[in-house]
């Protein structure tokens, strides 16, 4: 069996909710409104382990997920494309791909708005004006206007790992410690 199976039909699962919740906020003009729903929700997913195991959880019936599903997105007022998509991802036993959803979405979103997502690791937690030179510095190397997705390692020592797409750059001082032990390994 080909272990990649099971993420490639959760990944095709998210893509088809993902489509249609972005094609119906988009007709509605609501797409604003998602974007900030999309960061809510995934800050919420992040922090709540009762959400990943309501989303997860085979034990749940259909409409036990489907009502805390539904609270849930009164309680964030959820803008009714996200709301009634997460509702029929509940009827059909679907909420598992909640996190993959919400990644997609984000990257819609930042594609119609001619951005592009960079996920940016650093050792202590960046200033605006860092922040802001780096998104300036990636927008001309890359020629889009870049969305900076932040989160703090502290084990990187010092420096930064930044990921665009397939393409990863990465200053860190563990990982120029890496290299030098590999390479005083092939010495001796």
């Amino acid at each position: 069996m080909d272990v990649s199976e099971p993420a490639s039909i959760s990944s095709g699962i998210a893509a088809r909710y993902a489509t249609a919740i972005f094609e119906l906020a988009r007709e509605s003009k609501s797409l604003a409104k998602l974007e900030s729903n999309l960061d809510d929700l995934s800050a919420v997913l992040e922090a709540s382990a009762d959400l990943r195991a309501l989303i997860a959880s085979p034990v749940l019936s259909r409409d036990e997920q489907g009502a805390a599903i539904a609270a849930i997105a009164d309680r964030m007022k959820l803008v009714a494309a996200l709301k009634n998509g997460l509702a029929l991802m509940a009827a059909n036993r679907r909420l598992f791909v909640m996190p993959q959803l919400v990644a997609l979405l984000g990257d819609m979103i930042a594609e119609d708005k001619g951005e592009v997502s960079a996920e940016v690791t650093t050792a202590k937690v960046l200033s605006k004006a860092q922040a802001d030179k780096l998104a300036k510095t990636l927008k001309a190397r890359i020629g889009r206007d870049v969305k900076l997705k932040t989160t703090v390692d502290e084990s990187l020592i010092g420096g930064l790992v930044v990921k665009v797409g397939s393409k990863m750059i990465d200053t860190s001082i563990r990982s120029r410690l890496d290299s030098l032990q590999n390479a005083m390994k092939e010495v001796g």
